[in-house]
């Protein structure tokens, strides 16, 4: 049980005791700075998803698909510290405050090196902003490491590995070229863990709902970006001597297939689900591939007008499979979260893997933007019907029950 006292408020808002946040605190919601933070932190992921999207036109997928997952990395991976390390000792006074902004400077540091990055293996610009995101943590963990002597270890373990893991990413900067991938993935690795080591002494006190609603919300963001990116490609394409019958397919496909992720992530609530520290740890590393393939969406979107419109240097198949693979992935990744969060009704088991073969097949369509739309909206409609079906079962008496006979007595 922790000892440590609830994080009162204090008469002068210039320096707080940064003590733990129950995990059972009331009313627990993302806070404006939170909000202001992912506002600021989707400019890298813009930047991401158009240097992608260059790569992708000009039919350098592998080179792409590398470069954006090592660039989106660094985004996804300084966004989930924050957030988590926020969770748990949000204390809203200056310092905080200020180390919050310093970390959004961080962040719009490595939006500006992300094309460099991605397009052209130059990790400069983008290694120094995400070193200035993550040596905040740093201060930020050293202050939680004073105020809360229950946790100090794991606050301590926090700050000394970050610190650590950083002094590796300045000195990559220096090594050669050709070994640039190994040490990247090593670092990668190193990153990764830091939380487990660290989390052993004592668990931070992270709250389920908060958590929930952050990775909600930052979902959304990214998807809204897609929406962005593809109205912006649209808008050129309307510019040029396109046939509108294919726009019109490509705009009404694009529109479904968001439509119908928005619904899929946010089919069920999972925060009364995240009630240990490895449920959690699968539900946040899990992100990684859902916040990078919804991204990914809008920047296939885009390679696809732009061969609409006679820009593109991909086949047809080459450009759909830009659009329908993330957009298969997206499915697998929010199902395989919400399987393993127990939320998903009975049926979807099976519903959703064909579902994602479905997509993938889609590639070969004849329209295969309108075909995935359609197909995604349909995988809603079905998951809709399974849970009508299985709420009118568990009503009637058979399936009460049915259901007291599978429930254990106190």
């Amino acid at each position: 049980m922790s000892h440590s006292p609830p994080a009162a408020p204090s008469p002068s808002p210039w320096r707080r005791p940064m003590f733990a946040r129950p995990a059972d605190e009331q009313h627990r919601t993302a806070t404006m700075l939170e909000l202001f933070f992912d506002l600021c932190f989707v400019t890298a992921v813009a930047q991401a998803a158009s240097a992608f999207e260059h790569e992708l036109a000009q039919g350098r997928i592998g080179h792409g698909v590398l470069g954006y997952a090592m660039v989106f990395f660094a985004i996804w991976w300084a966004w989930m510290n924050f957030t988590w390390f926020a969770s748990a000792y949000d204390t809203d006074d200056v310092p905080y405050r200020l180390l919050t902004l310093v970390q959004i400077v961080g962040a719009l540091v490595l939006a500006a090196g992300a094309s460099e990055a991605l397009q052209h293996e130059d990790f400069t610009v983008i290694t120094w902003g995400y070193v200035i995101m993550r040596l905040a943590m740093v201060t930020q963990w050293l202050r939680a490491a004073r105020s809360d002597p229950e946790r100090r270890r794991t606050c301590l373990r926090y700050a000394v590995g970050i610190f650590v893991v950083q002094v590796g990413w300045v000195v990559r900067l220096a090594l050669p070229d050709d070994i640039g991938v190994a040490t990247f993935a090593v670092l990668v690795v190193a990153e990764i863990a830091v939380p487990v080591v660290a989390e052993r002494s004592a668990t931070t006190s992270w709250h389920p709902h908060h958590i929930a609603e952050r990775y909600g919300l930052f979902t959304l963001i990214v998807l809204g970006e897609s929406i962005t990116a593809a109205t912006g490609a649209v808008h050129a394409a309307l510019d040029s001597d396109a046939a509108l019958g294919d726009l019109a397919t490509l705009v009404i496909g694009g529109i479904l297939t968001v439509f119908a992720l928005w619904w899929l992530y946010f089919a069920k609530s999972v925060h009364h689900r995240l009630t240990s520290l490895r449920a959690a740890l699968l539900w946040g590393y899990g992100h990684y591939l859902v916040f990078a393939s919804a991204a990914a969406v809008g920047a296939g979107l885009a390679v696809n007008v732009a061969l609409a419109t006679g820009h593109g240097h991909l086949s047809d198949r080459a450009a759909a499979a830009t659009y329908t693979v993330p957009v298969a992935l997206f499915v697998a990744l929010v199902w395989l979260l919400h399987h393993y969060a127990g939320g998903l009704p009975r049926g979807a088991d099976a519903l959703h893997p064909l579902a994602v073969v479905a997509v993938l097949a889609a590639t070969f369509a004849p329209s295969p933007i309108l075909v995935t739309g359609i197909l995604t909206a349909l995988l809603i409609a079905a998951t809709l019907v399974l849970a009508t079906r299985n709420a009118a079962q568990t009503a009637t008496p058979e399936g009460d029950a049915r259901g007291a006979a599978q429930t254990p007595g106190p």
